[in-house]
């Protein structure tokens, strides 16, 4: 009888464990507890279970110190127009400009003990004044080292020593479904230090309607709540380590609807040395304009598998040309990551610097081979001589025309834009066979002359000339 009655207690505890779906012992490891019941076997039991249940202590103690609150200050400048009624007594003044201060708030994480601190580019972005508050209270007024709009992130530096800082992690080896911890303060200085847990939902996630100047899009997509005042606060996996950085959410009323996204950690390390060591982004361009593989494209390359990313263009003197790269090439992976879909790619891309060199991949006429790329940097790339001569100018490519095409349009002299390529000259509208007579009011008749004014140029270059039809025309940008 007592026999029976041990039997049942025993089992009663059991069915409670199963039904938790906490236990990891094996069937087998269960029946041998069942026939050796004493009671310490029981104990370690229950502490096994409790073990299984997801502990988020260690990460969040860790980390919370490092993360902290950004208090921005704006100044905006609105016209203010005098009433009709007033201007009938005491004349048309015009619009009066009036100058407002406005109040902005994120969060920020401290990546070095002497007080650098990342966060994103839209916290700090035209702000006038920065203010950092410590998870001990302390606050710091903090001046804005550098920004990079492409990836939303922003470095910030308070002056103060041996502070708190959180590891960076490498992002690459996240896994879809490992739990996450955000970190930062949502909706405002009253709610600072606030830890949501979540799991990786997605990677390389695009976001609808994100609008940045390379449009790196290579999100990590997480579950873990995440509102407004969370922008530039920390992502960080169950070792307290940073995985990303808490950029955005998608949702249709300005909250938490599921959906937040974070940059990986591996771009904001990059960005951040790069900010650091030379005060500027060195970013690299591969020079191609890519797609996605779909069913038909994986019929007409010949290939096994809808992986990879194929090539539609390959921009003249860039950095896949030079590696002998092709249109309706498929880049399959880089270095040995793989490079599936083209947010992914981007990613990869945007880890490089100038001069490194990286192991291709690649698909061509249903035959793999290995290539080896040398990127050449957005800025140190103007100037340089492809091997057909014509000279890289900001993505595009410039030449001298010739007498024909000089005598077709009924000009003396110019230099002609062979390729537009991504970059600032086709951000502002240029076109293959425009002719540049003039940059910033000087006239021009080598590659080299548009080079050398476009680099003494303080703050933008202005291009006058004619279309490849004979219109006058001009376009310009800036050079920040």
């Amino acid at each position: 009888m007592k026999k029976n009655i041990l039997t049942i207690v025993i089992s009663v505890l059991l069915s409670g464990l199963v039904a938790y779906g906490v236990g990891k012992s094996s069937n087998s490891e269960i029946t041998s507890m069942l026939e050796n019941p004493a009671a310490g076997d029981v104990y370690r039991t229950v502490n096994l279970a409790q073990t299984e249940y997801p502990d988020f202590t260690y990460a969040a103690e860790s980390a919370v110190d490092a993360v902290v609150f950004v208090k921005v200050t704006v100044k905006t400048q609105t016209q203010q127009y005098i009433d009709p009624f007033f201007r009938f007594f005491f004349g048309d003044q015009g619009p009066q400009t009036q100058e407002r201060e406005q109040k902005g708030s994120g969060s920020g994480v401290i990546i070095r003990p002497d007080g650098y601190i990342v966060t994103n580019n839209h916290v700090v972005e035209n702000a006038t004044k920065v203010e950092i508050t410590l998870n001990n209270n302390q606050t710091y007024e903090a001046k804005v080292i550098g920004t990079d709009p492409a990836t939303d992130v922003a470095l910030v530096k308070i002056e103060a020593e041996g502070l708190p800082t959180i590891e960076f992690a490498d992002s690459d080896k996240l896994r879809l479904g490992e739990w996450v911890l955000a970190i930062g303060s949502p909706l405002g200085e009253e709610l600072r230090s606030t830890i949501t847990a979540g799991i990786v939902s997605a990677k390389g996630r695009s976001m609808p309607n994100y609008d940045g100047k390379f449009k790196i899009e290579s999100f990590i997509q997480t579950d873990a709540a995440v509102n407004p005042g969370n922008s530039g606060g920390a992502l960080v996996n169950k070792a307290g380590q940073l995985v990303g950085i808490n950029t955005a959410i998608v949702s249709t009323t300005g909250s938490y609807t599921g959906y937040s996204f974070a940059v990986p950690s591996n771009i904001v390390r990059k960005i951040v040395e790069d900010l650091i060591d030379f005060g500027s982004v060195k970013r690299v361009m591969l020079g191609v304009s890519i797609g996605q593989v779909t069913e038909e494209k994986m019929k007409d390359l010949k290939l096994s598998s809808l992986k990879g990313v194929y090539i539609n263009e390959v921009t003249k003197g860039g950095s896949a040309d030079k590696a002998g790269l092709r249109k309706d090439d498929v880049i399959i992976s880089l270095d040995g990551q793989e490079t599936n879909s083209v947010p992914a790619l981007q990613e990869k891309v945007n880890g490089y610097h100038p001069g490194d060199v990286a192991k291709a991949r690649i698909i061509r006429n249903g035959e793999e081979k290995t290539v080896d790329i040398t990127f050449l940097g957005v800025d140190e790339q103007n100037g340089s001589v492809a091997p057909d001569g014509s000279v890289a100018f900001y993505g595009s490519y410039l030449a001298s025309p010739s007498k024909e095409t000089l005598q077709r349009l009924g000009i003396k002299s110019g230099v002609e834009i062979v390729s537009v390529g991504s970059g600032k000259l086709m951000d502002a509208g240029a076109s293959e066979g425009f002719i540049i007579q003039y940059v910033n009011d000087q006239p021009v008749s080598r590659p080299e002359d548009v080079v050398e004014i476009a680099r003494k140029s303080k703050r933008a270059v202005f291009v006058e000339g004619v279309t490849a039809y004979g219109k006058s025309s001009y376009f310009g940008f800036g050079k920040e």
